[in-house]
């Protein structure tokens, strides 16, 4: 399943990225990277959404949390 699928409270895991390189290393440098665990703060239907990576809360767009495979 997608971030964007997940609701508010939820913790997943990221299991990989289904985007080109350039939008791999972009989130990689936000610390969105495999293995990482995400909570879901905001999720608005096909809207942004807020989430916290470790210490760290990080606004995605929908576009790129439907590309964040997560289990």
């Amino acid at each position: 399943m997608s971030l964007e699928m997940v609701t508010v409270g939820k913790r997943v895991r990221v299991l990989g990225i289904q985007a080109g390189r350039s939008l791999q290393a972009r989130l990689a440098a936000l610390g969105l990277v495999p293995g990482v665990e995400v909570e879901v703060l905001r999720n608005a239907a096909h809207n942004a959404l807020l989430v916290k990576v470790k210490e760290s809360k990080i606004m995605l767009g929908y576009g790129m949390a439907c590309k964040i495979v997560v289990g």
